[in-house]
């Protein structure tokens, strides 16, 4: 009888110390997460501001360390002016000029290294403590490689804009902003789904189907969005709901080679934005249907709707920002905002995907 007593409590404080460790380790993530969603709106900022090729070398250590003197300021502002961003746009910029665009820069790389440190540091204490068990490290692991690979792609995007352009190329910018979102999505999830499942029921295929189309197709409204973007196409075509009077404008493929159009010619990485802002939208409302029909938990139906609610209200911020020509406080919103749906659409997926995960996580949260 003593020896059962203390089989049970030994198995209850088992319980609450495993959940507790999944508490810390949830909230951690959480904190990541947020400040990879920081890390997009400053980095929204920092090309909207054109401060993003101020900083002309890549020094993952040192580079954390700003110019501390005026001879500082003046070497840097040198280098800056060897790119050709500097002859073509920016000629005759003073040091105080280049200063406001550095700090935007620089702001975004420090945020960058604190992701790192503050999401590598608690990974090796977690690890040590037993809080993060053998089974879920790859998970981790490959969380804390694509950080690393993410550093890399940053680079990679300033250098495009060095030597032969005024701007980052487009295609690199959107591949930086997607693995951003992937790696949201991943921190996210992991996050919902770290501690005890409190049912093990799975939802119907046409319900997991609808749910992983939408947070697939915010991703890749995502990267349409940086193309956008990256190209500066908000300019043009600045009608809605038509493009300049046509639904499809006569300048969709008139460059070559033919496949150059879907990364560089403004007419169409405008138009597939907006015929992908209307798919989206579409798949939103299609399953919030489906869950109103077969879902049986509230987190499901509720967070279809805000879902919806979200997407349409991005839709609407997209368009004013597009009508009013790109203001740099609408941009900016319609960037964080496109995390927001990305974060509803996540919260959704494991609504459906693992729902005793996320009926557990979420009142926790709250």
């Amino acid at each position: 009888m003593e020896s059962e007593t203390f089989d049970r409590g030994y198995g209850t404080a088992h319980a609450r110390s495993d959940e507790g460790s999944s508490r810390a380790v949830r909230l951690w993530l959480f904190v990541v997460a947020a400040m990879v969603f920081a890390m997009v709106v400053v980095g929204g900022a920092t090309r909207l501001t054109g401060s993003g090729l101020s900083i002309t070398e890549w020094a993952p250590i040192m580079g954390a360390i700003p110019p501390l003197t005026e001879a500082d300021w003046v070497t840097a502002f040198a280098r800056y002016k060897e790119i050709p961003q500097y002859r073509l746009e920016n000629a005759g910029m003073t040091l105080a000029e280049f200063k406001a665009i550095f700090w935007w820069e620089w702001s975004h790389r420090l945020l960058g290294r604190a992701i790192g440190v503050v999401y590598a540091l608690p990974l090796v204490w977690f690890l040590v403590t037993g809080r993060i068990g053998r089974e879920r490290l790859p998970r981790f692991l490959v969380l804390l490689a694509l950080g690393g690979l993410q550093g890399i792609i940053g680079w990679w995007m300033v250098a495009s804009g060095l030597v032969d352009r005024v701007t980052v190329a487009p295609y690199r910018l959107a591949v930086h902003l997607t693995l951003a979102a992937v790696i949201f999505v991943a921190l996210v999830w992991t996050a919902l789904t770290c501690g005890r499942s409190s049912m093990t029921r799975r939802r119907s295929p046409v319900l997991r189907i609808g749910a992983g189309a939408v947070l697939v197709w915010t991703i890749v409204q995502i990267f349409l969005g940086a193309l956008v973007a990256g190209n500066h196409a908000g300019l043009v075509y600045n009608t809605w709901p038509s493009m300049n009077g046509d639904f499809m404008p006569p300048d969709l493929m008139t460059w070559e080679p033919w496949w150059r159009n879907f990364f560089e010619n403004h007419a169409m990485v405008q138009f597939l934005h907006r015929m992908g802002a209307y798919v989206l939208f579409a798949l939103a409302i299609g399953q919030f249907a489906v869950v109103v029909v077969t879902a049986r938990t509230a987190t499901a139906r509720v967070s279809a709707f805000v879902l919806v609610f979200a997407i349409a209200f991005q839709m609407l911020v997209g368009i004013a920002t597009l009508l009013m020509l790109v203001p740099l406080s609408l941009a900016l919103t319609h960037q964080a905002i496109a995390m927001v749906v990305l974060g509803a659409a996540i919260v959704h997926a494991v609504s459906v995907f693992a729902p005793g995960h996320i009926e557990t996580t979420l009142p926790e949260v709250g």
